[in-house]
C-alpha cells in the first residue's frame, strides 16, 4: 500500500518517493505521496512528479485503482513516465489543494448548522455542496446560514482528529451523517474529524483533508438553496 502521508500531515506539499510501478493504464503508483486520492466527494490531487535529471511529469489528478486500496496518479495525456524503481519528487498544486481544505472543513461547519441527514456533497476549489433530506424548505434560510457560518468561521474554533474503534462507531451510529456513504469500516479503528473543542461544534467521521482551525477558511456565503426531489434540498457555498 502507498504510505498515505497527508493522513499525519494535510499540510505536507511535496515529498521523495519511489516509483513502484505503472497499472494497466498508465497511472503511476508510488510507495509514498502527498497526494489525496478522490473520495467523500474530494477531488483527487493534482501536481507533478518532478524527474531526477530534469523534467516532470503532469498529475492531472489521483484516484483509487479498482481494488479500492491502491493510489493511482494519473499523469496528463502525453507525459514522459518514470520507470518502475525511479526516484521523483512528487509535488502538489497546492494553491488549488488549501482551497479543498478550507471548503471541506467549511462543509463540516454546514452540516452542523443544518441538523439533517446528507445525501450526497460535493467539494471545490470555488464552491461545494451538500444535500440534506429535508421536507420542509423553510427549515433552513440562506443569509441565516451565511450569517451563522461566518461566525463559526471567525471563532476561529479548532480542527483535529481523534480515532474510535469499528466497534465505538457502531455503537454511536449517531456520528454518521451521510445517508448513502458510510466510512470505511474493517481495519479497527476509523477516524473522526472534531472541530472545536473535543468536537463541540462538529464531530464525524471523514477521510479528507482539513485546515487546522476554522479562520482560516474565510469569508463564506451560501449561494442557493436548490430543491432536487420532494425532500432533498442543496445547499451550495463558496468563498466570498
Amino acid at each position: 500500500m502507498t504510505e498515505q502521508l497527508y493522513r499525519t500531515d494535510a499540510y505536507l506539499r511535496d515529498c521523495s518517493a519511489r516509483v513502484l510501478g505503472l497499472n494497466e493504464r498508465g497511472g503511476i503508483i508510488l510507495d509514498r505521496t502527498v497526494f489525496y486520492a478522490a473520495a467523500g466527494g474530494q477531488p483527487g490531487d493534482q501536481g507533478a512528479l518532478q524527474l531526477a535529471g530534469g523534467g516532470a511529469c503532469p498529475i492531472a489528478t489521483t484516484v483509487y485503482d479498482a481494488d479500492k486500496v491502491t493510489i493511482v496518479h494519473v499523469p496528463a495525456e502525453g507525459s514522459v513516465l518514470p520507470a518502475a524503481g525511479q526516484t521523483v519528487q512528487a509535488v502538489l498544486d497546492w494553491d488549488a489543494r488549501l482551497r479543498l481544505m478550507r471548503m471541506h472543513t467549511c462543509l463540516h461547519l454546514l452540516c452542523s448548522l443544518v441538523k439533517f441527514p446528507v445525501t450526497g456533497g460535493q467539494v471545490g476549489t470555488e464552491e461545494g455542496r451538500l444535500d440534506f433530506d429535508i421536507e420542509d424548505a423553510s427549515a433552513v434560510d440562506r443569509d441565516k446560514l451565511t450569517t451563522d457560518l461566518n461566525a463559526l468561521i471567525g471563532a476561529n474554533h479548532p480542527v483535529g482528529e481523534r480515532w474510535i474503534t469499528d466497534a465505538e462507531l457502531a455503537a454511536n451510529p449517531g456520528l454518521v451523517r451521510t445517508m448513502a456513504v458510510k466510512p470505511p469500516m474493517g481495519t479497527g479503528r476509523v477516524r473522526l474529524v472534531a472541530i472545536g473543542t473535543d468536537g463541540a461544534i462538529d464531530l464525524q467521521p471523514c477521510g479528507g483533508t482539513h485546515v487546522r482551525a476554522t479562520g482560516e477558511i474565510g469569508p463564506v456565503a451560501v449561494t442557493k438553496i436548490e430543491k432536487k426531489g420532494k425532500m432533498n434540498r442543496r445547499i451550495r457555498v463558496a468563498f466570498a
